[in-house]
């Protein structure tokens, strides 16, 4: 994602997708269905559908104020037994209600923009389902507590006056205990063991965020009582957090496991509800494998262009040794992220609906465990703030020179522009920009897919890169050194495949998660336990590749359709116009040959 980077077996519970029965028949626009009264049915998706989307949102009000409803600004959630039991129940029940809506409408012969609004409806309820049941993020995932209750939405963009944002601070920060109180009767004695690591360095990072970053923003308010009772919740919130840090070292690391796969199972469950990919996972890592061997192939040729006497990893040795310092990280990529727009834009490649830019910043401290680089664009729905950031994670001040130098390899110049592609242009941020522009539904613009989210911004990389991005000057090698780290990139997606069903299929541990990425992907020592270690609690991370390699057949369709009419721009923008649903369902939308619907691959 990124969005901020929050891990899936979380994410279960605050970004939804839709589910489909596998193997199920999907509405498509040649469909014959037996006609009902449409104006009826319709509008009565739409009340009901809006009554269960505030209830939703009720229920999940940090979210709620992700996406720009401020109406929601310093409620905190209830996680406690009753609340998660009551909420479980609601869930099903709504489930039903929308499946049947979903018949009413197939039958009725709906716009099929409504038919499509009711599949994500059920998709945020199969998804939520899931994480309850399945992934069980509330009782087995202490990350899912550790960040506290956000308040980093209320210091980055200025929605209200700032004394107005820190009343609401101060009520999140009053909840802090209540909430992990709740965290403490949640979770199970017994834990995976990266989970709880990751939490307790989560915890840790979001104290000092309060300690420090909170403080530093809300110092010049001007208001003594505001600031005595912002002081007085603030240093009880970090205490808390500290509190919940030490818990868990002491409570839960010491019985801590390996018990964190998924399972078979459930991991094809978990990519048929979500994506209606519905694959075996022995099948999904043989193409994985399949794709992976390509990639490399394609990664040895970039080589030899720029040095043909040394073997691949080392030419790309020696470029990751080609990065800025770690007091120019910052506004080196703020610089190479200007260029890129520029080419996007010089090229037509894809609308930009806007000209507001993303701003280049530090990833907040509480997010750091767990990201490189991200993007974090406004909610749909935000009115006023219109800030977006691009998150670099830098330099940690305790790291040895060795781990520092490691870090940085991975922002070496080359892999650095690529990144922006992936996170800025044409890749997240004008994704989020064309979402807003867009006349998609309510529904569209608040459920995702992770595949469609991150396929497509994969996908960028290597559409730019192979459209002449880096090759402007003439400079063979110049040009090398970006397509070679642009396929490893796309060997970094592809390890995430592979060890994602090795992680959860195949009992691998961290430690072979690893070493396969060192091995497959040329990552360091410390980056490539941090993606191991990422593929334990996110099993979803396996989508960057399947989502890009469904665009790119989408797109193949599509042109053959379209024939002489096709170019890039009008492909792009097409794709990019419906929110982002699952890929399989945009085929449904974008192909009117219904024999195209369930090729998603090939």
């Amino acid at each position: 994602m990124c969005h901020p980077f929050v891990p899936a077996l979380v994410v279960l519970t605050a970004l939804p997708f839709l589910a489909q029965a596998p193997g199920s028949r999907l509405p498509g626009p040649d469909t014959t269905l037996v006609a009902e009264n449409i104006t009826t049915t319709e509008s009565f998706f739409r009340e009901r559908s809006d009554s269960l989307l505030k209830a939703y949102l009720d229920w999940r009000p940090g979210f709620a104020v992700s996406l720009g409803l401020h109406e929601y600004d310093g409620k905190a959630p209830n996680l406690s037994v009753a609340s998660l039991d009551a909420e479980l129940k609601r869930l099903k029940l709504a489930r039903a209600e929308v499946a049947s809506l979903e018949a009413a409408l197939g039958r009725s012969k709906s716009n099929p923009k409504v038919l499509l609004d009711a599949h994500v409806l059920r998709a945020a309820l199969e998804g939520e389902i899931f994480s309850f049941e399945e992934a069980r993020g509330y009782w087995r995932n202490p990350m899912t507590y550790a960040g506290g209750l956000d308040v980093s939405a209320y210091i980055k963009r200025d929605f209200a006056p700032l004394p107005a944002r820190m009343r609401s601070v101060v009520a999140l920060l009053n909840a802090t205990p209540a909430y992990l109180a709740a965290a403490r009767a949640n979770l199970e004695e017994v834990l995976p063991k990266p989970y709880v690591e990751t939490a307790m360095l989560i915890a840790q990072g979001s104290a000092e965020f309060l300690a420090r970053d909170l403080v530093e923003a809300l110092h010049g308010v001007d208001d003594a009582g505001l600031q005595s009772a912002f002081k007085a919740a603030n240093e009880r919130a970090i205490s808390e957090l500290r509190a919940f840090a030490a818990w868990l070292e002491k409570e839960r690391l010491p019985r801590a496991d390996s018990s964190f796969a998924l399972g078979a199972d459930r991991f094809r469950r978990l990519l048929a509800s979500t994506e209606l990919v519905d694959m075996d996972p022995a099948a999904l890592l043989v193409l994985g494998k399949a794709e992976l061997k390509r990639e490399q192939t394609r990664f040895a040729a970039a080589a030899k262009i720029i040095d043909p006497s040394k073997s691949p990893a080392e030419v790309f040795k020696a470029i990751q040794g080609e990065h800025p310092t770690a007091d120019r990280l910052i506004p080196e990529i703020a610089a190479r992220l200007e260029a890129a727009r520029a080419f996007v834009v010089k090229r037509d490649l894809v609308t930009v609906p806007s000209e507001v830019r993303a701003t280049v910043a530090e990833t907040p401290r509480f997010q750091r465990a767990q990201s490189f680089a991200s993007m974090d664009s406004p909610g749909p729905f935000e009115t006023k703030a219109s800030e977006a950031f691009y998150y670099v994670t830098p330099v940690e001040p305790n790291w040895t020179p060795q781990q520092a130098e490691e870090w940085l390899t991975a922002f070496n110049y080359a892999t650095a522009d690529v990144v922006n592609i992936h996170e800025a242009y044409p890749g997240h941020y004008v994704q989020f920009l064309h979402v807003n522009a867009s006349e998609a539904s309510r529904i569209a613009k608040i459920f995702t897919s992770y595949a469609f989210v991150e396929g497509w911004a994969h996908y960028c990389e290597q559409m730019v890169v192979e459209e002449g991005f880096g090759s402007e000057s003439g400079d063979r090698i110049a040009a090398a050194k970006v397509r070679l780290a642009q396929s490893d990139e796309a060997l970094l997606r592809i390890c995430r495949l592979c060890t994602a069903v090795m992680l959860h299929c195949q009992n691998a541990s961290v430690d072979d998660a690893a070493k396969f990425f060192e091995e497959n992907g040329f990552y360091a020592p410390k980056p490539a336990r941090q993606e191991a270690l990422r593929g334990t609690y996110d099993p979803g991370f396996c989508n960057y590749t399947l989502g890009k390699l469904q665009i790119l057949k989408l797109r193949d369709d599509w042109k053959k359709q379209e024939g002489k009419t096709f170019t890039l721009k009008r492909f792009h923008d097409e794709l990019l116009r419906h929110g982002s649903p699952q890929i399989r369902l945009l085929r449904a939308i974008m192909l009117r040959d219904p024999k195209q619907y369930d090729r998603i691959l090939n």
